[in-house]
């Protein structure tokens, strides 16, 4: 029950669309109509919005690590599951149709509250990948999974926390196969470290 109740209230907490908010209190239209149509701040960066778009990063990120916090009272396990809810919400929101966000900034919160040698481990990772391939979401993709077995290997949590963990990443994952799909066909977009002439 205990597990159950941080899962639904990790998934509330998460499904609270403050992409969608922002961009209303800024005036800039409902996010949903404007590029991709996803929630989180690459999408509302689209707007040229850079202050709305920080603040749905770090709001985003903060529904995670909440889910997590407000969870972790009850066990690691609680914490995971939680986190996992928060999530789930971020991606499939009650209130928006279940059509939200592809869910990195409130995975790295999550993680970041679960256990910090793995989001450390994210953070490396991505810059990594993402420096000798330029491909921003192979980074993510790649770094996901190896701080799922940093997770995996040193956090001190249960069975059930480290499949809700994995849980996580499969979503995220699959949340990411349009951009598996262009990287496949070499037309993802790439990113740049330095400044263009």
């Amino acid at each position: 029950m205990t597990l159950l109740i941080a899962l639904v209230a990790g998934y509330f907490l998460g499904s609270i669309p403050f992409g969608v908010i922002l961009a209303r209190v800024f005036g800039l239209g409902d996010l949903r109509s404007i590029g991709s149509g996803n929630i989180g701040a690459t999408n509302v960066l689209r707007t040229g919005n850079k202050l709305a778009a920080a603040l749905t990063l770090l709001l985003d990120a903060l529904k995670g690590v909440a889910a997590v916090l407000i969870a972790a009272r009850f066990g690691p396990d609680a914490a995971a599951v939680a986190g996992f809810g928060a999530f789930l919400g971020h991606c499939f929101p009650v209130w928006l149709g279940f059509k939200g966000g592809k869910g990195v900034a409130t995975f790295l919160g999550a993680l970041l509250a679960l256990h910090w040698p793995a989001f450390l481990a994210f953070a490396v990772t991505w810059l990594v990948v993402a420096f000798v391939s330029k491909y921003s979401s192979l980074a993510a993709l790649v770094a996901s999974v190896v701080a799922l077995v940093v997770y995996g290997v040193s956090a001190a949590a249960g069975l059930i926390a480290v499949l809700a963990v994995t849980a996580l990443v499969g979503l995220l994952i699959a949340r990411h196969h349009q951009n598996i799909g262009r990287l496949r066909a070499g037309t993802e977009g790439k990113i740049s470290f330095g400044a263009k002439k």
